[in-house]
């Protein structure tokens, strides 16, 4: 932990707000999934999409950081790396067993979206996982 960057949050208070409630005035900066390992798969491998080195990292820390810190501090890196997380042992007993989380930089996550119609989720296999994931 000693060896971690200093991390000052911006602000007093971070707001969290589903993505369904946003109105035209929020501005998030970092998009969290809490996903199951389908969906996982799915998105680390849009965010690998169009990437030459490796899209997505998974950081040693608390479920905090994994979903606040890492994210956030990565929004200002070069290329944008999105966060795998929620592998703390003191975090794990509150959430699903098959839950991970997985923490987007903005502008990386829109990125991904412009990518979707030319991505692997336009494929027969994507298909078959995306009715198991609706089935579920």
């Amino acid at each position: 932990m000693k060896k971690f960057s200093e991390f000052k949050a911006p602000k007093k208070f971070i707001v969290f707000k589903r993505w369904d409630q946003l109105d035209e005035s929020d501005e998030p900066e970092v998009v969290i999934f809490f996903a199951k390992p389908d969906v996982l798969a799915g998105l680390f491998n849009l965010a690998n999409f169009d990437e030459i080195e490796e899209g997505v990292i998974a950081p040693f820390g608390s479920g905090c950081s994994s979903i606040v810190m890492h994210p956030y501090i990565e929004r200002k890196n070069d290329p944008l790396r999105c966060v795998i997380g929620m592998f703390d042992i003191s975090a794990r007993p509150y959430v699903y067993s098959d839950i991970q989380t997985f923490a987007v930089p903005i502008t990386k996550f829109t990125r991904m979206v412009e990518n979707i119609q030319v991505s692997f989720l336009i494929t027969p296999t994507w298909g078959k996982i995306r009715k198991r994931i609706i089935q579920s």
